[in-house]
């Protein structure tokens, strides 16, 4: 496999990194959007989260293969210490090491900020897997340490079918009585984020 880098989303890569994620809410039931949003839409939506909270891409060869970020758990300073975590390959990149290399370098940008639980929200099949949706989800997380927590029933409409929804949680860290502040990711050292394995150059 040629070599792949890890890097920081730019606002320049919006396009590409919506190219990714379209066909997931044209063909699957992983997310439970409905509509491609615009570039300028989903640029956006990306800048936000880079106000607080890393979002990164895997690179090949110059072209962007998947990409992950980490998001606002619930809006009150109480959950500052829970992120939600997402992460999206380019359709033909599974299985390939990329997506455990993604959530690797995220929980360790995670760490650094502060970080003591990730929670990914993810849909599942009630009647086992169809054309939509897979296993595959709830099983990578499993494999990187995931504990499932909790099923909410016929929660998502989507293609003519009423889906579950799972959370899965991993903690990074010891609840203490005193935990070091949220770090927000722009106050983020080069050093922590090289560190990560983030490639800034």
């Amino acid at each position: 496999m040629n070599e792949t880098d890890f890097r920081i989303f730019s606002p320049e890569d919006a396009e590409e990194i919506l190219g990714i994620y379209a066909p997931y809410i044209e063909k699957t039931a992983i997310t439970f959007e409905y509509t491609v949003p615009s570039v300028k839409e989903f640029r956006e939506r990306i800048v936000k989260t880079l106000k607080k909270y890393p979002y990164i891409k895997a690179v090949r060869e110059g072209r962007i293969i998947g990409y992950a970020y980490t998001g606002t758990f619930k809006d009150r300073a109480a959950y500052d210490w829970s992120v939600e975590t997402s992460i999206y390959l380019a359709m033909g990149e599974r299985g390939n090491g990329v997506g455990t290399r993604l959530y690797e370098i995220l929980e360790a940008l995670s760490k650094a900020q502060n970080v003591l639980n990730m929670n990914a929200c993810i849909t599942y099949p009630k009647d086992g897997e169809d054309q939509y949706v897979s296993m595959a989800s709830p099983q990578f997380h499993k494999a990187l340490g995931y504990s499932h927590v909790g099923r909410f029933h016929d929660s998502g409409y989507k293609f003519g079918t009423w889906y579950d929804m799972i959370w899965m949680e991993k903690m990074l860290g010891q609840h203490t009585s005193d935990p070091a502040p949220f770090t927000p990711f722009p106050e983020l050292s080069s050093e922590a984020l090289r560190s990560a394995g983030i490639s800034l150059f």
